[in-house]
């Protein structure tokens, strides 16, 4: 297609993403102040003695379940996002690469919800024990909603990206930009690179900082495999045609 062709489709999915994450937010939204409830849940209950958490802005009763629901719409339509992205792509890819592209497509929204679910089950109730146990004596624990909504959105928005550590090696091996054999003789630098990236993503705590740099980690190492069964399903072939 002409260029401007290309413009218009690509304004039209545009449009259409747009759309859905607003009809998504209309649908959270009445159930904002019980969403939020649900997810500040594992802060509150480690609190002590029925303390209890406070908005130190007037209008943050307001607007941190808002905003809450604004994301939550976002990630809710991240499947139709991603097909959206993909419907665009998509005919400027071989078929072999369209073989292997759906399935990294499901994958890639599989891992970055397991990633928020992985955050919200695991790493919540150990970050927020740690630092509810780690206050001097007599200091009363009071928790803005506000700021806690933007720690636990860094939190869910870190884990879900670094999930997606598999989908980006296997397209990195595919596009020919490296190889199985070359990732794996760099293993020592990436587990240190693991550790950087959750130092710098996650709070100034150990436990942290490892439960993110590990599953990295970890995910690398299946990235690698997948991407050499990836290698053996293309039969070594890269690249597509514009």
């Amino acid at each position: 297609m002409p260029l401007i062709q290309h413009l218009l489709e690509l304004r039209s999915r545009l449009l259409k993403v747009v759309l859905a994450a607003a009809v998504c937010f209309v649908a959270i939204y009445p159930f904002a102040n019980e969403l939020y409830l649900l997810v500040s849940e594992p802060l509150r209950e480690l609190l002590p003695g029925g303390q209890t958490m406070i908005a130190t802005d007037i209008t943050s009763p307001f607007f941190a379940p808002l905003k809450l629901a604004l994301v939550l719409a976002v990630f809710v339509a991240i499947p139709y996002i991603l097909f959206q992205i993909w419907s665009f792509i998509a005919p400027g890819l071989y078929s072999h690469e369209k073989r292997l592209a759906f399935p990294l497509l499901f994958t890639s929204v599989v891992l970055f919800y397991a990633g928020a679910v992985f955050a919200y089950l695991v790493v919540f109730p150990l970050v927020f024990g740690f630092f509810t146990a780690i206050g001097p004596e007599g200091i009363v624990e009071l928790p803005d909603i506000d700021s806690y909504l933007t720690f636990v959105l860094k939190m869910f928005f870190a884990f879900g990206v670094a999930f997606e550590i598999p989908i980006a090696t296997v397209l990195l091996i595919l596009s020919g930009a490296t190889t199985p054999q070359a990732l794996s003789a760099k293993r020592p630098y990436v587990v240190v690179a693991c550790f950087v990236i959750g130092m710098m993503l996650t709070p100034p705590d150990i436990i942290s900082q490892t439960l993110l740099a590990v599953p990295m980690w970890v995910l690398f190492e299946f990235g690698i495999i997948f991407g050499r069964l990836a290698c053996r399903e293309t039969g070594g072939t890269t690249g597509g045609n514009a």
